[in-house]
């Protein structure tokens, strides 16, 4: 019998960490990330290595909910919390998941039209129908397969990155040492920046992929889950990579905007075109660079919108299903999981409808980003709640370490959305 290759070990290891973490960088990520880089220079870069621990802390915490119990987010909050809880937290999630979906899907159409004349109205009802007919129709072996090679689309950044005369001698002391300046435009992108990447809809992602995955791999007996160590080692394994890449990604788009984009006098992100410009250095000395990094940005942008929208609405509806007692899961054919699936649509199709009243798609992208700043700290509080419950979770209740972190996060985001109300009320 052929022995398996590293490389195929660690490709069937990766799986709801890695998309989760790529989706965390999605269109909403790369403006937010941009936008940071572009008006403060390196000043929010050290947010990127800050974040790194809470942000793998949260989302294995998410995992391992999923695992332990069986059940999403929403259905531990159900069964645990009052119904009065569960309402308010599926209601927000919805919103800020829809917005965000809106927003992804103007970006993209948007973006399309730096390569192509078709008109931004046609290119979101495309983008739309191409994303439903992906969710609905193909299985969820397949799908997850095309999430994982989507995630590629990120490394354009670290690409360029490479070959840029990036100034060292300011980015690592500026990835070591925090910066803050009180004002408006700096808390409402550092909680857009924090509500981008410790994302409520990757939380309940997360941990409704893992209750796939153990089903996918019959571990659920009687309804309850009989994990293996391996399959433990790997999720954390399997978080922490996709966690790492997605900060690797944030990380080098705040570089790459700020070197190319600040240091050039562009401190505001208007159009996909000034985005897309952060890109020209990977393509100088090619002929057409400016349309070459046009079409980088533009695959980009996306390929990360086609992953990161299944995500937003396939949350969306394992949140309201749970709630409602529907079937759910993309393992199940439409006719199985009506449910499910319409909540999915809906959510998509409701979306698709912000972009028809006349707000900026790539200032969109921002406002998502903070929206979801907002939205993800009452999540937190229940996650940390749920997560360290020796009740709910046995032997796999967090400890010391986690729970601290876990904390801090609630706390640090409490703090940025608090002093962001704060700012908009006096200025």
């Amino acid at each position: 019998m052929k022995k398996e290759s590293k490389f195929k070990k660690f490709l069937k290891t990766i799986g709801p960490g890695i998309i989760s973490g790529s989706a965390d960088d999605d269109p909403s990520g790369i403006a937010t990330y941009s936008q940071s880089g572009a008006l403060f220079g390196f000043g929010q870069l050290w947010t990127a290595f800050y974040m790194l621990p809470f942000l793998i802390t949260v989302q294995e915490a998410c995992a391992r909910i999923g695992a332990v119990t069986g059940r999403g987010i929403a259905g531990a909050v159900k069964r645990h919390f009052s119904k009065r809880v569960l309402i308010v937290m599926v209601f927000a999630v919805l919103i800020a998941n829809i917005i965000n979906i809106g927003a992804d899907i103007g970006a993209m159409a948007a973006s399309l039209q730096l390569v192509t004349p078709i008109p931004f109205s046609l290119l979101t009802i495309v983008i739309t129908i191409s994303i439903l007919i992906l969710e609905i129709f193909t299985s969820y072996r397949t799908y997850s397969k095309i999430l994982k090679w989507l995630a590629l689309s990120l490394l354009a950044y670290p690409l360029t990155l490479a070959i840029i005369n990036a100034p060292w001698s300011i980015i690592l002391p500026a990835t070591i040492t925090p910066h803050f300046e009180f004002s408006l435009p700096f808390l409402l992108l550092i909680t857009g920046i924090l509500g981008t990447t410790i994302s409520p809809y990757v939380f309940f992602w997360q941990a409704s992929e893992e209750v796939e995955e153990v089903r996918s791999k019959k571990m659920m007996k009687y309804g309850i889950p009989q994990l293996t160590s391996r399959f433990v080692r790997d999720f954390r394994f399997d978080t922490i990579f996709g966690m790492i890449f997605a900060e690797l990604g944030t990380w080098s788009i705040i570089i790459v905007a700020a070197t190319v984009l600040n240091s050039n006098g562009i401190t505001d992100i208007k159009t996909a075109a000034d985005a897309a410009s952060a890109l020209e250095p990977l393509v100088a000395g090619f002929p057409n660079a400016g349309y070459l990094a046009k079409l980088i940005f533009t695959v980009g942008v996306v390929g990360l919108g086609f992953l990161a929208i299944p995500v937003l609405a396939g949350s969306a509806a394992y949140a309201v299903s749970e709630s409602l007692g529907f079937r759910d899961g993309l393992n199940l054919k439409f006719k199985q999981a009506h449910g499910f699936y319409l909540t999915m649509i809906l959510a998509t199709v409701v979306g698709l409808g912000i972009n028809y009243i006349g707000i900026d798609p790539i200032k969109a992208l921002v406002y998502a980003g903070v929206i979801n700043g907002f939205v993800a700290v009452p999540l937190i509080y229940l996650i940390a709640k749920i997560s360290s419950d020796q009740k709910i979770m046995g032997k796999y209740k967090s400890g010391l370490l986690s729970r601290t972190l876990i904390w801090i996060t609630f706390f640090a985001m409490g703090i940025a959305a608090i002093a962001t109300v704060y700012m908009l009320l006096v200025g």
